[in-house]
């Protein structure tokens, strides 16, 4: 069985054809499925929408979440109570096309555990869009031991045992792009067009962007701490050469008087006590990232809190 997992959050007027759609791609391979849709913490109709769409159909079923816990919240709280031997994660406004989901299931039965997606360049974001992504990519890559490839989504097939093994990481704020490629199994990537939102609006912001690549660095590499310790490193080197000048100048004034002019000294003082603090403050903030997921990690609280399901 193929279980469909898809997290929503105010799509109440998507959520038919969204249904519709998934619906007919299963039906025309003739898949026996379920479809899950994890209501996070809307504040319109999706809801409702949810359970006219359940009693209609009964392969069609849903997880009411107490609040919203995050995109990638309510794909875990979907992975959780799905059944299915394979497990498809779908956005709910229709940027990521259904019509693919047969030719993920096809390379699911060709052998590969994990089918992953990749967005074709969208010129719609901009071009300091595409680029910001693009070097969080590259980053990402090169600081930590997993290697995405730019445009990477989370429209995906993941085997049984590839979600069984994620859920049974106790780590807190899964980053689940990095943790799917992290895993291993076979792996293998198709790239995808994303489609224009036909109605409503996105509801990631430039800042939600920010807070999931920090996300993603934070928890998949320790490089930013070990920047800092050499950054210092270097900054104590050159602050004791600029000490050992400073030093055999007073000796030489001292010995011969009037041989050297000595600055005021104001301006340099000022100067290297803003760069250092700014330098200790950045790295302050860099460890205190990693303390507050230590923090949220020993708290031991749920990636998400049901309110309601139909399962």
């Amino acid at each position: 069985m193929i279980s469909i997992v898809s997290p929503i959050y105010n799509e109440e007027d998507n959520l038919n054809d969204l249904c519709q759609s998934i619906v007919a791609v299963l039906e025309d391979i003739n898949e026996e499925f379920e479809i899950i849709l994890v209501e996070n913490g809307s504040f319109d109709k999706s809801f409702e929408v949810m359970r006219r769409l359940r009693e209609n159909d009964r392969r069609i079923k849903y997880i009411r979440l107490s609040r919203n816990f995050g995109h990638q919240g309510g794909i875990i709280a979907g992975l959780t109570h799905a059944s299915g031997d394979a497990i498809i994660t779908i956005d709910g406004d229709l940027q990521q096309p259904p019509e693919l989901i047969s030719e993920l299931i096809k390379r699911w039965k060709g052998g590969y555990e994990v089918v992953f997606t990749t967005k074709k360049v969208n010129k719609r974001d901009g071009h300091s869009m595409l680029f910001l992504k693009s070097v969080f990519y590259k980053i990402l890559t090169i600081i930590s031991d997993v290697n995405l490839s730019f445009g990477q989504s989370d429209y995906r097939l993941l085997d049984r045992k590839v979600v069984d093994v994620i859920l049974n990481i106790p780590e807190r704020n899964k980053f689940l792009r990095g943790m799917v490629e992290w895993v291993g199994f076979a792996q293998i990537g198709i790239e995808y067009k994303v489609d224009p939102r036909k109605r409503g609006d996105s509801k990631f912001s430039f800042w939600s962007y920010v807070g999931f690549a920090l996300d993603g660095i934070f928890s998949f590499s320790t490089i930013p701490l070990k920047i800092f310790l050499w950054v210092g490193v270097l900054i104590a080197i050159a602050c004791g050469f600029y000490a050992s000048y400073y030093f055999t100048i007073g000796l030489i004034n001292l010995f011969i008087p009037g041989t050297y002019q000595l600055p005021p000294g104001w301006a340099t003082i000022t100067f290297s006590i803003l760069f250092l603090g700014s330098i200790q403050l950045i790295g302050i903030g860099c460890l205190g990232e990693y303390i507050a997921r230590i923090f949220t990690q020993t708290k031991q609280r749920p990636d998400f809190v049901v309110k309601e399901i139909s399962l």
